[in-house]
């Protein structure tokens, strides 16, 4: 399934719910799942790698720019009760590892997974679709357990 959509979709859903929007402030995934929650009037918020706060895409409502590169991953996750992965390439790994690091659940939509001795590593709790990825991301926030 075409990351962009699951994207949009995940954003409408996120909205949909008064669910506040934090992502790196971007294109790709990151417009998509702005563009979805805005569809819906969500709030979303982008934390930009540089100096121009004007360099996020146009459905970012609050744009911090951070100034420190992809060091800004680290201040997406620590802003988040949960993290949706949503496919990605090592800068959405550096975001699932920062997260499974301080105990941040992960919500994966066909994105990464990771093993340890050769056994998979089951952190990043994997969702079926937009709607069961927010459930999910929802529930675990709370801190709430799910199948």
């Amino acid at each position: 399934m075409d990351e962009a959509w699951l994207a949009e979709a995940v954003g409408r859903e996120l909205a949909r719910r008064g669910v506040i929007l934090i992502c790196g402030g971007l294109g790709g995934v990151m417009e998509a799942v702005c563009r979805g929650a805005a569809i819906e009037s969500g709030v979303t918020v982008g934390i930009l790698p540089g100096d121009d706060p004007n360099s996020a895409n146009p459905y970012v409502q609050i744009s911090i720019a951070s100034g420190v590169g992809q060091a800004r991953n680290l201040a997406v996750v620590k802003s988040a009760q949960a993290i949706i992965a949503i496919g990605g390439n090592y800068g959405t790994l550096t975001e699932i590892a920062f997260a499974l690091k301080r105990g941040i659940p992960v919500v994966g939509l066909n994105t990464w997974s990771i093993s340890r001795g050769g056994q998979e590593d089951k952190s990043i709790v994997q969702a079926e679709d937009a709607v069961d990825a927010v459930e999910k991301a929802i529930s675990l926030a709370k801190g709430q357990k799910v199948d």
